[in-house]
């Protein structure tokens, strides 16, 4: 009976297991990734924003670090999720063309959840916070641009190089 139970277990673990292989990459059909030739370095970009009195939102670099290592996943930019409120953050090289892109959800007004007799979500409003970023290392990349989906389309914030 033992030997009955695990014959018919392993091939139902085996099948389970391609089952959800083939589903996750069936996910990333028709999602554009980007693909850096390989380097041993992440960098983290470490930004501060800030509402000033015109609610007009003012983005400081604050730091940027870089460390060995090799990221498991690149982040997906897919342009359906962009929500008003939210940062693109574009890294480009010497001719302004975009190698890596991704979106930072609305660091000013963060969506934090409630534990009391229920879950809830609140919407929480900020007058400042701060956000990172991280990448492969490229020497291609010169240059950080980050700009707000706004409901008339997208507001340049911040540009600098790196």
């Amino acid at each position: 009976m033992k030997n009955l139970f695990i014959l018919l277990t392993v091939p139902v673990m085996v099948f389970c297991n391609f089952l959800q292989t083939k589903l996750l990459n069936n996910n990333d059909v028709g999602k554009e990734t980007f693909h850096l030739k390989g380097s041993d370095k992440i960098v983290y970009l470490f930004f501060k924003v800030e509402k000033n009195t015109s609610n007009t939102e003012k983005i400081i670099l604050e730091d940027k670090k870089m460390v060995s290592g090799k990221l498991k996943s690149n982040p997906v930019f897919d342009e359906e999720e962009l929500k008003v409120g939210d940062f693109v953050i574009s890294l480009t090289d010497t001719r302004g063309k975009e190698v890596v892109k991704q979106i930072v959800e609305d660091p000013l007004n963060p969506v934090m959840e409630v534990y009391e007799d229920t879950i809830s979500r609140n919407k929480v409003s900020l007058q400042n916070a701060e956000f990172s970023i991280r990448y492969v290392h490229s020497e291609n990349i010169q240059m950080v641009k980050i700009e707000k989906v706004t409901n008339t389309g997208r507001q340049l914030l911040f540009t600098q190089k790196l």
